[in-house]
């Protein structure tokens, strides 16, 4: 079968036949020349088996035998085509001409289409002595027109094992072949097929030593996979192993290794391998999953795979176009999945096209379902440890939190200020609201928080405190929120911060009106939207706390001052509680003092059984500017001083700084009722007219009739 090839812009050969390979004319021979011809046909024919023994290449085979046939037969060209069974195709593998012509090899048919498939599928040879007549298969036979074949035969090539194909010998001449030339290229062709079978069996012996060396290698590959997985829970270093061992397996030049968040549907990279980066992407960079083949990966469940540069540029996405710009042809993403979940993908390119067969795409999922057995492994250890971590420091917070020692575990006293906050308390303790607790400093801001605490649904998480004012303003926001290893000079560890402390849980963050107005703007996105980043750090991370906050400071004109955010305060003053000072519950003082006698002498083992009634009523009367933690001070100092049975309170000490008393200031009832008679006495009591009581205090006559009798004021008898 001879065809053109198709980039051709030659003419057709016409004629161009070269010296000596035209037939012979037909001249009478005697029979000692007959029998000289018939010997050089068999020593032609023994040189064509040699020559078909020493080659083990179907190019060079060909080539011979286009260089040796015309001694023995007429030919001009000499084709080789071969059934694909899985195909079902007649390729043309090999065609040489002895004459100057632009014709190839390569094509392929259907066995139907073709001469060499009616040979394939009959068995039997086929002699056309004048194409020009021949109105069968006329695609190809057109092709061998223009070439000016005029004559040709084709005969099987079969081992005996199996059917291969078909030989082909032809001609510019007509008539060019007889019987006798039949019979021998039959001999040729059974000795063409039995070379053919033997380089189609050393071309199979040889890709089936390349699969087992490609599939050795990849079975170590997975081997070292599975044992670095084993060994180590570092996804970088099983990422490298991977990528350095896949360049020798597979055409790659960029690989990398993402892992998807469900909840945001975002990627974020964890590792890259990227030569030719020169910065321009990073570890760690967060992108969302639109158009991209990532995201089609992830989204299928199952590979995804273009080859073609014409393919890549179709997507989108910064990173594929990136590539693009690089001069990359070919991508695959290949999800890393466990339980049917996405993990992440493992993406790699080329700057070749077609580099992912499918072949190489099966053998990519199993490496990928290693990479997710890895990847799952190392997220679970990563939970873990830091759960242990978070558990580990809110041990230490509440160890250190059992040391300080609060003095007392509860709220102490019954008056009826105290009542009316702890009914607020039980108010809004079952809620999720944030409150502001306001009050002086020692009236026991703290303890209302923890109660808010003990009686909500957070109860059993834990309740993490902060003293904002006692905090340097360069680490308060690492107090806050924690810090990343090298975030800043002296961070040499990884911090959790209290918010991620108090994660399911309450925070108390005590003195909030020190919180400078850098800081503000972070805690009301935690406010609102419940997530915060860590110094150093580009990953959000999501908490869910309940804030209670505390000041003794009026934030209301810290806000007017511009020294606190207007939206902050609105946000922290959903439900305010403000504490009473101890002076406005003093009937709660005996018993504030009887309990800390009781907890100071049991803890300096001593035996207190009285306070003496002065000193109770000493203590009732001091107006203490420090309230409730003044108090305890006082009687602690007062537990360390005393001596015998008999509380002993230092009460010098207390009138030294007790202020004056000052007057008692009139209600505005008194002073209404006071004004009223002074004038009523000033007009003897004349309510009506110009000169009346009404007039001069500017009220109607009936209006000051219905005070009189409000304000219980009757006229003295004379």
């Amino acid at each position: 079968m001879v065809v053109r090839s198709a980039n051709s812009s030659s003419p057709p050969l016409r004629g161009r036949v070269a010296a000596g390979h035209t037939k012979p004319r037909m001249i009478q021979s005697s029979p000692a020349q007959t029998d000289q011809q018939s010997l050089e046909r068999y020593l032609a024919l023994l040189r064509v088996a040699e020559a078909i023994a020493s080659h083990s290449d179907l190019a060079a085979f060909a080539e011979d035998l286009a260089r040796l046939l015309p001694s023995v037969v007429p030919v001009n060209f000499v084709g080789l085509s071969l059934y694909d069974p899985q195909r079902h195709v007649m390729r043309l593998h090999v065609l040489q001409a002895n004459v100057p012509t632009d014709i190839v090899g390569g094509h392929e048919n259907p066995p139907a289409d073709t001469p060499s498939g009616f040979v394939w599928d009959g068995q039997q040879p086929l002699l056309l002595n004048d194409l020009e007549r021949e109105p069968r298969w006329p695609k190809v036979v057109g092709l061998m027109r223009e070439d000016d074949i005029q004559s040709c035969c084709f005969v099987p090539l079969t081992s005996a094992t199996r059917r291969l194909g078909a030989l082909s010998f032809s001609s510019q001449e007509k008539d060019a072949y007889g019987p006798a030339d039949v019979e021998l290229m039959l001999q040729v062709g059974r000795q063409v097929a039995v070379a053919v079978e033997n380089v189609l069996n050393r071309e199979a012996a040889e890709a089936s030593r390349r699969d087992v060396e490609r599939q050795r290698d990849r079975f170590g590959l997975l081997l070292r996979m599975t044992n670095t997985i084993a060994a180590t829970l570092d996804l970088h270093e099983v990422f490298t192993a991977v990528s350095l061992c896949l360049r020798e397996l597979v055409p790659q030049e960029y690989a990398s290794l993402i892992l998807y968040d469900e909840k945001t549907d975002s990627v974020r990279r964890y590792a890259l391998d990227f030569p030719d980066n020169h910065g321009e992407l990073t570890e760690d960079a967060v992108s969302n999953v639109a158009d991209s083949l990532a995201g089609l990966a992830l989204k299928r469940k199952r590979p995804a795979v273009v080859n073609t540069r014409q393919d890549l540029m179709a997507f989108s996405h910064t990173v594929l176009q990136f590539l693009v710009t690089k001069g990359f042809c070919s991508m695959c993403s290949l999800p890393l999945l466990s339980h049917d979940r996405a993990l992440g993908c493992l993406n790699l390119a080329s700057r070749q096209e077609q580099a992912f067969v499918e072949q190489d795409v099966e053998f990519l999922s199993q490496v990928a379902g290693q990479i997710a057995l890895a990847v799952e492994n190392a997220l679970a250890y990563q939970e873990i440890t830091e759960l242990k971590d978070r558990l580990a420091e809110e041990k230490q917070y509440l160890e250190e939190e059992i040391r300080l020692e609060h003095g007392f575990a509860d709220i102490i006293g019954d008056s009826r200020a105290l009542k009316q906050i702890l009914a607020q308390v039980k108010i809004v303790a079952p809620t999720q609201a944030t409150v502001l607790i306001q009050g002086e400093t020692g009236t026991g801001k703290e303890l209302i928080a923890r109660a808010i605490h003990r009686l909500s649904d957070r109860s059993e998480r834990t309740f993490v405190k902060l003293n904002c004012a006692a905090i340097p303003t360069g680490l308060l926001e690492s107090e806050l929120f924690g810090h990343e290893r090298g975030a800043f000079t002296g961070a040499i560890a990884q911090k959790v911060g209290r918010f991620e402390l108090a994660h399911g849980g309450t925070i108390f963050l005590d003195e909030v009106g020190e919180i400078p107005l850098e800081l503000q703007s972070k805690l009301l996105r935690v406010l609102q939207e419940q997530e915060f980043e860590r110094l150093g750090s580009t990953r959000t991370t999501r908490v869910d706390i309940r804030l209670i906050a505390a000041t003794n400071r009026d934030l209301a004109q810290l806000v007017e001052d511009h020294e606190f955010r207007s939206d902050l305060y609105y946000r922290l003053n959903v439900f305010p509680v403000t504490l009473p000072p101890l002076r406005e519950r003093r009937e709660d003082i005996p018993v504030l003092v009887r309990y800390f006698v009781q907890h100071y002498a049991a803890r300096m083992k001593k035996r207190i059984e009285s306070i003496p009634k002065p000193t109770l009523e000493a203590l009732s009367r001091y107006h203490w500017p420090g309230n409730i933690r003044e108090l305890e001070n006082i009687v602690e100092r007062a537990v360390i001083l005393t001596q015998g049975k008999h509380l002993q309170v230092p009460i010098q000490e207390l009138k030294a700084v007790e202020p004056p008393v000052q007057p008692p200031t009139a209600t505005l009832h008194d002073a209404e009722r006071t004004q009223i008679l002074a004038v009523l006495r000033e007009t003897k009591w004349v309510i009506g007219g110009p000169q009346g009581a009404a007039a001069k205090l500017g009220l109607k006559r009936t209006t000051l009739t219905s005070k009189i009798k409000k304000l219980g004021i009757s006229r003295p008898r004379e």
